[in-house]
């Protein structure tokens, strides 16, 4: 079932993605092209403080919206990825957690994106200032641990990483 790349054309090589043309050799033996988004990968944050989950509102412009979503953020060459969740979980709700832990690791579009996302909880949060970076702008919105079936059911969430969090709290929390 394994699929070969014998050629890869740069088409794009970005801050944040790589797109290549990749020419593969299917199990058969055949050919097919693939388009592929190359990504580093990404940490995204169940934040959960007094049966409250943080969010944070932002304008997202592949999506033309402004979503809601858990708190989230590239993972840096040479960064791990828990560090890159202490970073994020600090810049965005401006929170420190005494306990951060993995739970999941998934892709967010295996057809064409190479994008992993880590996701943590954070718990035991104690408050300070937000560390926006200079091009991010947000809002944290905080939902009650007992609203958020009511907000996945009526569409609140759009995002898969959201969603995933959301359903998760509502599982095991």
């Amino acid at each position: 079932m394994k699929e070969e790349v014998i050629e890869t054309e740069e088409i794009f090589n970005g801050r944040v993605i790589k797109v290549t043309h990749d020419k593969i050799r299917l199990p058969d033996g055949g050919t097919s092209c693939r388009e592929i988004v190359h990504h580093k990968g990404a940490v995204a944050l169940i934040a959960i403080h007094a049966d409250h989950l943080y969010f944070v509102r932002q304008f997202r412009v592949p999506t033309g919206e402004v979503l809601l979503e858990i708190p989230a953020g590239k993972v840096e060459t040479g960064e791990a990825p828990i560090e890159t969740a202490k970073k994020e979980l600090k810049e965005e709700i401006g929170a420190v957690a005494a306990n951060i832990n993995k739970l999941y690791e998934f892709y967010t579009a295996p057809g064409f994106a190479s994008e992993l996302i880590h996701l943590y909880i954070a718990e035991d949060l104690e408050f300070e200032e937000q560390a926006l970076e200079k091009d991010e702008f947000l809002d944290i919105e905080k939902i009650p641990t007992d609203s958020l079936q009511d907000a996945l059911d009526t569409g609140k969430f759009r995002d898969a990483k959201t969603i995933i969090a959301v359903q998760y709290v509502l599982s095991y929390l």
